[in-house]
């Protein structure tokens, strides 16, 4: 039992204090404890318990091994009832939600298994979700992602901890565990699809690792201790990223100073940084720098999540499908018609319009500017202009471009270039007697 109580030492003071996973007062949270039936959350469970701690516990039969996913959920049912634990128990139809979201069997597994235990501890006042991954389970995620390609963060390994998920084990290996439940003559039941290569991970397990401890025989705690002090260094790495997006951003990080960007010390990290957080991925952060050395100004990227803009000196972001005007209608915009007397003050602001009443058919529209639009901007003696190249002139990016607004009347001229000028065929004159006043609701840049 010597091995069992340094383990449970070790454990405790990993939760306690090492990472702070749970508070030393053993009643104080509300655990779920992922139980699959195999080794690793099997002696999760036990060490939950015997180190005071309060849980129920959690299964998924995911419908994926046929016998063996009835054996399970048999195994972790009895198991439970032995250690008069409350057990949660749910049911998936794994594949056809994969085929149905088509992502890997692996990825909707775990999107199933996570969501689960979101609504369980909604529902029932969970504070923490303890899961059984340990050491080997890190270090095979750190080749994982060094085979598939990463940066400093992937890494690093598996977190302690992310928002109510707690990794109790990560601090021990599955020798130890092993060790531990036989100790306590505990049995377990073995997944058999563990047992194959034919998975990127299984076979990172079963044949790679193997292979690397035939050089270093430590290789696992090598790995491990590297990741742990990447994970230190990332803190600071994050911390200089930090300084440089406030010194090259905006306050909303949705324009990038190209010129400032370019007297960083690795501008291009810093740009990937930046636009990974936006779905954009290390390939088209490449092609967005070079866009930037070329000056290839216009060019526009797209991720699932944003558009970025080249313009001139900038880069500018834009959420997709964020705050989408529609292309024609009567909302987006008021007016109301009044007397004109001597005293009559016209708005001076560029949000409002003041157009002489007698000069335009009613009703009034807005809509989204088109190519081909035309318009005598006011004060330019009535010649007229393309929209397009009057916005060029202002400097306005293509993203304002596609969301600028045009007022028009029933006969579908263009009233008033909204937020920036009316036409010169509607100002008001001397002979004005009454005025329409418009003022733009919708959204514009």
């Amino acid at each position: 039992m010597h091995n069992v109580r340094t383990l449970e030492q070790q454990t405790a003071l990993y939760i306690t204090q090492t990472c702070q996973l749970l508070p030393p007062e053993r009643s104080c949270d509300k655990i779920l404890t992922a139980l699959s039936g195999g080794a690793d959350s099997v002696a999760l469970l036990r060490m939950i318990i015997r180190l005071g701690y309060t849980t129920v516990a959690a299964h998924c039969n995911f419908h994926l091994r046929g016998d063996e996913s009835e054996r399970d959920e048999a195994f972790v049912r009895n198991l439970c009832n032995q250690l008069g634990i409350h057990l949660h128990v749910t049911h998936f139809d794994t594949q056809a939600y994969a085929t149905q979201q088509g992502i890997s069997i692996e990825m909707a597994a775990r999107k199933l298994r996570y969501q689960w235990f979101e609504e369980l501890c909604q529902k029932h006042g969970y504070t923490h979700v303890a899961v059984a991954h340990h050491r080997d389970d890190s270090v095979e995620t750190v080749l994982l992602n060094l085979i598939r390609g990463t940066g400093i963060h992937g890494l690093t390994g598996i977190k302690p901890r992310k928002g109510r998920i707690i990794r109790p084990f990560l601090q021990t290996d599955r020798k130890n565990i092993i060790e531990y439940l036989a100790a306590l003559g505990q049995s377990y039941v073995t997944d058999s699809s563990n047992l194959c290569d034919n998975y990127v991970r299984n076979y990172i397990r079963l044949s790679l690792l193997p292979m690397m401890e035939k050089l270093n025989p430590s290789v696992r705690q090598s790995i491990a201790e590297t990741a742990e002090r990447l994970e230190q260094t990332a803190c600071i790495y994050d911390d200089a990223v930090c300084q440089a997006m406030e010194r090259i951003c905006n306050k909303n990080q949705d324009t990038i100073d190209i010129p400032a960007l370019l007297k960083e010390k690795n501008p291009q990290t810093v740009l990937y940084e930046l636009l990974a957080s936006k779905g954009f991925n290390a390939s088209q952060t490449k092609q967005i720098y070079q866009c930037m050395l070329t000056g290839e100004s216009g060019k526009v990227f797209q991720s699932s999540k944003y558009r970025l803009l080249r313009d001139r000196e900038t880069l500018i972001l834009t959420p997709i499908g964020h705050n989408q005007l529609p292309e024609e209608g009567n909302n987006g915009f008021t007016y109301s018609i009044h007397n004109y007397t001597p005293d009559f003050a016209i708005p001076r602001d560029k949000e409002t319009a003041c157009i002489d009443a007698e000069t335009v058919k009613l009703p009034l529209s807005i809509r989204l500017y088109r190519q081909g639009d035309r318009f005598a901007p006011f004060g330019m003696g009535g010649k007229k202009k393309l929209v397009s190249d009057y916005l060029t002139d202002c400097k306005r990016s293509r993203f304002q471009k596609e969301r600028q607004q045009v007022v028009c009347d029933a006969e579908g001229r263009i009233v008033w270039l909204v937020d920036e000028r009316s036409d010169e065929r509607f100002k008001v004159t001397a002979k004005t007697r009454q005025v329409i006043i418009i003022k733009a609701t919708g959204i514009n840049l």
